[in-house]
């Protein structure tokens, strides 16, 4: 494990505590080094304010520990199957924030609303369906990376780069944990607004397809021409 990506995954969760995004112990970080198919994850319960490098832990694709001495987080068995499903992914960043929180635990998806949300996600934000009993009892934290895989379904994971997991909240990816965090970040700006929009206008529709792909793809697209070269 480059020492480098640990670097990335310590300022990633530091940045998530700083922005508000997680709260005390809430949430967590991680990123995927593809060469050597080995992961870097925040340890369990411990304070983001008392992270250092060294606490960080590092555990191959099947969730065996590799290096470090802590417990890893207990939702690492989701961003593992995030990332042997997701192959363009980087990094994974779980919270638990306020506004989007509230959409996962009303078991509602974030619509498209405007080109505010369409600059980042091509399409609304979805909710995955309620697992079952016998998932919670069970595999619980690998049953809640299937039910995001499988809500994702044939889109392209970097198009709708997050997900609300029914009764929780939300999980975020990119093509790298920064990236990941950024997303987390955006995606509760997002549901800030639909919050705000469906309050002011309930019958709110979503945004016409032809004006999200526009804003999308002028940023995301293959012929992309925000910002600069």
């Amino acid at each position: 494990m480059h020492p480098s990506l640990r670097e990335a995954v310590l300022e990633a969760n530091a940045a998530l505590f700083r922005s508000g995004l997680a709260a005390f112990t809430f949430g967590n970080a991680s990123a995927i080094d593809r060469g050597a198919n080995q992961v870097v994850i925040k340890p369990s319960g411990i304070a983001y304010t008392a992270l250092q490098v060294d606490d960080l832990v590092v555990t191959d694709l099947d969730g065996k520990v590799l290096e470090g001495t802590r417990r890893p987080s207990s939702d690492l068995a989701t961003h593992l199957a995030l990332y042997r499903a997701f192959p363009t992914i980087g990094g994974v960043a779980h919270t638990h924030s306020r506004f989007a929180t509230a959409f996962a635990q009303a078991g509602r998806a974030i619509p498209c609303l405007g080109t505010t949300h369409a600059d980042y996600f091509r399409g609304a934000i979805p909710v995955t369906d309620p697992l079952s009993p016998d998932v919670i009892r069970g595999a619980y934290e690998a049953g809640t990376g299937e039910a995001i895989v499988q809500c994702v379904g044939s889109h392209d994971p970097l198009e709708i780069p997050a997900v609300l997991v029914d009764s929780h909240a939300p999980f975020c990816w990119g093509k790298t944990v920064t990236a990941a965090v950024e997303t987390a970040a955006l995606l509760e700006e997002i549901a800030h607004l639909a919050y705000l929009t469906l309050t002011l206008a309930p019958g709110t529709e979503g945004i016409v397809t032809v004006l999200r792909d526009r804003h999308f793809l002028r940023k995301h697209g293959k012929d992309a021409y925000y910002g600069q070269p």
